[in-house]
């Protein structure tokens, strides 16, 4: 049975009631127990994990009803003006007060996690831009999830540009994770943006992102990552930079990776003197399609220690829609693992549109 969608999580709705009983058990064992056992300063319990959820007023009440339950109980054990009596309605007024305090302590971090969130997510929308459901030929699909806990960004890289020589596409994974990971991402994107527009051939492409990594970040940094065009022939040319070989699925299901004919090192390290990779081509006719994809997407771990198998899933490419087969390769991935990605996990599906049919689907 699934919760309604604005349903609050099963542990806020049990730190919510939490001090309510916590009381009610105080109070209750201290009836029985008798005032010799000297369960009353407990009532105090109720106020100090009233602060753990809700606002100051809610804390105040529950400090309130505590100071009346402990008030009530002391008169119950004849101790309402003893001094355990005394001293156990001061407990409970103390740590009120210390949870009063705790709650504006904690609205305060919230309000700046709240900004911060909201600073990322506006990150997200100038570095990750949502890529284009339809370029030329094209019909697109994206996947993305970042391994940081409530983040939306992370090392993994996109692109898609429309550019007089065709559709060019970059996917890449950085080194690292975190704000440097970020930031090398961002000079990666942005070079890419310009030259997939200006330069005329892919090599020329990667060269100006080889440049622009060189002069922006230090040389320990390196970023794998591979260049696709797709021009008006029905063929595919790659640049790969020491990435993931692309998953192409053909028409009839067939399923084989695009592995380039040498390996190169990644973008970032081409100041050693390595030789570039060399641009290869591989037909790429309507109904076909090319899954791009980062490491931690093939590198995701079950708890037998196996990699996820992604050439053994391509049944779920075979979905009329690009949206939907990629949604159920991600489940796929997310059922292997069992609990949360180790690492960002970027995937990106080009389909060669078939017909008038699949273009109006777009």
């Amino acid at each position: 049975m699934h919760e309604p969608p604005n349903s609050p999580p099963p542990f806020r709705t049990v730190l919510s009631v939490l001090p309510y009983g916590v009381m009610a058990i105080v109070a209750a064992v201290d009836t029985s127990a008798g005032p010799e056992v000297g369960y009353l300063p407990l009532v105090s319990l109720g106020p100090a994990f009233a602060g753990l959820v809700g606002g100051w007023r809610r804390t105040a009440l529950i400090g309130a009803l505590a100071l009346l339950l402990c008030a009530a109980l002391g008169q119950y054990n004849g101790l309402l003006g003893d001094r355990r009596g005394y001293t156990a309605m001061f407990s409970v007024v103390a740590v009120t007060a210390a949870g009063l305090v705790a709650v504006r302590m904690r609205q305060v971090r919230e309000a700046e996690l709240a900004s911060v969130r909201s600073i990322a997510e506006t990150a997200q929308r100038v570095l990750l831009r949502p890529v284009p459901r339809a370029a030329g030929n094209l019909r697109i699909a994206l996947s993305y999830t970042s391994a940081l806990a409530d983040a939306r960004i992370g090392g993994d890289l996109y692109e898609v540009v429309t550019s007089p020589a065709g559709v060019r596409v970059i996917v890449g994974d950085v080194q690292g994770k975190g704000l440097e990971a970020v930031e090398a991402a961002a000079v990666v994107l942005g070079a890419f943006r310009e030259a997939a527009y200006d330069e005329p051939d892919l090599q020329a492409v990667g060269k100006r992102v080889e440049l622009a990594l060189e002069r922006q970040l230090p040389s320990e940094k390196f970023v794998t990552a591979i260049m696709a065009e797709i021009g008006d022939t029905p063929a595919v040319t790659l640049l790969n930079y020491g990435h993931p070989a692309p998953l192409a699925v053909n028409s009839s299901g067939d399923a084989r990776l695009l592995d380039p004919p040498a390996r190169a090192l990644p973008l970032g390290l081409g100041m050693h003197g390595a030789t570039p990779p060399q641009p290869h081509v591989h037909p790429f006719s309507p109904g076909d399609q090319i899954l791009f994809y980062t490491d931690g997407v093939t590198e995701a771990r079950n708890e037998r220690g196996a990699f996820y198998p992604l050439t053994q899933c391509t049944a779920h490419l075979m979905d009329t829609d690009a949206d939907t087969a990629l949604a159920a390769i991600r489940q796929s991935l997310v059922d292997h693992v069992r609990g949360p990605l180790q690492d960002d996990a970027a995937m990106l599906l080009l389909r060669y549109r078939k017909d008038d049919t699949d273009a109006q689907q777009a």
